[in-house]
């Protein structure tokens, strides 16, 4: 290899390692406030648990909602300007945001500051587009996989720390977020290089930059647009865990906080280890196409074994099958931006991204409606799983549908 192409190699691997960490940084950064944000708005409310519940639900769909809208809008801008400026501006976003949010002793300022957090947040589908830039097709799987585990990773060991600094204060988690957001501003600044050079950007139009106008994009291209409702069923799916089952748990098994807290944990690292190293062994060797398609078999049968586990032991036994489902939603992502133009990379993942925020809108209700008619009627047997069948039928018809729309290549 002559010296500007290990130069090359080596700038590449450098952005890589960046765009794993500022993804990592920021999901941690997510994590940390996660159990402590409940009890800062009951303090703010007036300590009230009725009323910071309220709250909480209108902070997690306003969050939603925000990227919805913002997630288009920050795909286009990277396609017209860059991805290296799209992501600092988000990351420096980000430490505002989490700023004021330790700062704020009033509801409206939080509610203001958690909105700023759910537009500045939509780097994830900026760095994805990165990815795409710097990636060979047959390789992205495995990159999408390592994005994957820094997400386990960063979810797995965020919300502990995070309520280990809330109970010193519950300020201070809200601090170290954003001291990590711009730690993560200032590598990226000397670290991340432009993934996209000029002569492959494309000019910007709010008409296709909404996310009305991002949809119809996938629209022109019916592969795509099949693939794209891959990716929202399975996120759907996906929301059955942080929704339903800490009360699943409790109503089924009778598991406690601690219990639950274990099992979690291992399903964090299971998830790890599949998306970290399993998912570019597989792709290789089967093709992203079955692939997706293993995860979604994989992601169905665990599913369903999850609702009819009668005890915890059968629920542990069936979390090595559901974790398989992981190597799905990597190479899922390779399929899709192999069928779109270099310069159309960045307005997909904002499409995506658009479309990962109206499974996060309507999948908590979803789940938590169908847990509580199980409760409400007192349902045992395997049907108390519900909620868990409801997202095996997600992914098993995901799992149809990326069957049907691959049949033959673009």
């Amino acid at each position: 290899m002559d010296a500007p192409a290990a130069g090359t190699m080596r700038v590449r691997r450098a952005a890589l390692v960046f765009i794993f960490v500022t993804v990592l940084v920021d999901v941690m950064a997510f994590g940390l406030i996660i159990p402590v944000l409940p009890h800062l708005l009951k303090k703010v409310t007036g300590g009230e648990i009725a009323d910071a519940t309220l709250w909480h639900g209108l902070f997690a769909t306003g969050f939603m909602a925000m990227q919805f809208i913002a997630q288009p809008v920050q795909g286009a801008l990277s396609d017209r300007f860059g991805r290296r400026p799209v992501i600092l501006v988000s990351n420096a976003g980000l430490a505002i945001d989490f700023l004021i949010m330790a700062l704020a002793e009033t509801l409206p300022l939080l509610f203001i500051a958690r909105l700023l957090s759910g537009a500045t947040s939509a780097s994830f589908s900026t760095a994805n587009a990165y990815i795409a830039d710097v990636t060979p097709p047959e390789k992205r799987s495995a990159a999408f996989g390592r994005l994957g585990m820094a997400f386990g990773i960063g979810f797995t060991v965020s919300p502990v720390m995070g309520a280990w600094l809330g109970a010193v204060d519950l300020h201070l988690p809200f601090w170290v977020a954003a001291g990590l957001c711009a730690a993560n501003f200032c590598y990226g600044w000397f670290v991340l290089p432009e993934s996209l050079p000029p002569e492959r950007r494309a000019p910007f139009d709010w008409r296709r930059a909404n996310p009305l106008g991002s949809l119809r994009m996938l629209r022109r291209h019916p592969e795509l647009f099949g693939l794209a409702g891959v990716s929202f069923l399975m996120s759907l799916a996906h929301l059955v865990y942080p929704t339903t089952f800490v009360l699943y748990a409790d109503y089924r098994f009778g598991w406690g906080l601690e219990m639950v807290g274990w099992t979690l944990l291992i399903v964090g690292v299971m998830t790890v280890i599949v998306q970290g190293g399993l998912v570019g062994r597989v792709a290789r060797t089967f093709g992203d196409r079955r692939t997706v398609l293993i995860g979604a078999v994989a992601g169905a049968i665990g599913f369903a074994m999850y609702a009819a586990a009668p005890t915890g032991y059968w629920f542990w036994a069936a979390m090595p099958v559901a974790a398989l489902w992981a190597v799905a939603g990597p190479a899922t992502q390779s399929l899709m931006t192999s069928r779109v133009s270099a310069q159309e990379q960045g307005r997909l993942q904002g499409a995506i991204g658009s479309l990962n925020s109206v499974a996060g809108i309507a999948g908590p209700t979803l789940f938590t409606q169908s847990l509580a008619w199980v409760a409400a009627n007192e349902v045992r047997g395997p049907m108390a799983g519900a909620s868990f069948w409801l997202a095996a039928l997600m992914v098993a018809i995901g799992g149809l549908l990326a069957w049907r729309v691959t049949r033959t290549r673009p």
